[in-house]
């Protein structure tokens, strides 16, 4: 009778801590879905982009929001920025000290650092990072990451907002150019959704090349490129 009682007092345990844990993740998403960013960073956004409206910068604090829920919904897991707009606004928050070290201790717990690429480990954790922000941005607007019928928002953001440097991305690959008018490379959707997310995969090339200009956010030189820094990783 007492091995029942400690069966069923252990599996009550169980059941009880993957609530908790279920709670405590619907939590941080809420916080990052609703979080209010410093008053002035639309203004910083703006002083590096001047052609911004203000609804723009909306846009681009969305596609913020988007790459945050996907490190907490990859499990806290390193991602790749893939967008250089939205990067320089994840840039501008960071300088707001006390409010993004709040913001990440409600959002994930921990501070979640900010990579650049040329500090990135290896070219396999940049593709698995850019896969996996793929997978978790495409989800959270329905799309099917393997066969999408369009962007979603953070990777679409450059192109959209006409960003200098900026990276190109199309969500099908069926006879599209490598290069764009401007010399610049254009990467594939599909491509990158050719995994789970879970953890990146080798094969599936998405080009080479991307941006050169030296900032946090340029492509890397081999692997899928097109998101060169990223935050997260291991515990």
């Amino acid at each position: 009778m007492s091995i029942l009682v400690t069966i069923a007092c252990a599996s009550l345990a169980g059941v009880s801590a993957f609530l908790w844990q279920r709670q405590v993740k619907l939590k941080r998403e809420a916080h990052i879905r609703t979080f209010v960013l410093p008053k002035g960073l639309f203004e910083k956004l703006t002083q590096k982009h001047p052609h911004l409206s203000t609804k723009e910068c909306q846009l681009v604090a969305q596609g913020l929001r988007q790459f945050f829920l996907a490190h907490l919904k990859s499990g806290r897991k390193f991602v790749s920025m893939p967008s250089q707009v939205v990067d320089d606004l994840w840039h501008e928050f960071i300088l707001y000290t006390k409010n993004y070290h709040q913001f990440c201790q409600h959002a994930f717990g921990r501070y979640l650092h900010h990579t650049p690429a040329i500090v990135l480990g290896t070219a396999r954790q940049d593709d698995g990072g850019l896969r996996r922000c793929w997978h978790f941005a495409c989800l959270e607007e329905n799309i099917n990451p393997g066969k999408p019928s369009r962007l979603p928002l953070l990777f679409a953001l450059d192109t959209k907002l006409n960003i200098p440097n900026g990276f190109i991305y199309t969500p099908d690959c069926s006879g599209f150019r490598r290069q764009n008018d401007s010399g610049g490379t254009v990467y594939c959707g599909a491509e990158l959704g050719s995994s789970d997310g879970s953890g990146g995969s080798d094969s599936g090339s998405c080009g080479s090349g991307g941006n050169d200009g030296g900032s946090d956010g340029g492509g890397g030189d081999s692997g899928c490129g097109g998101g060169g820094c990223g935050g997260g990783g291991g515990d």
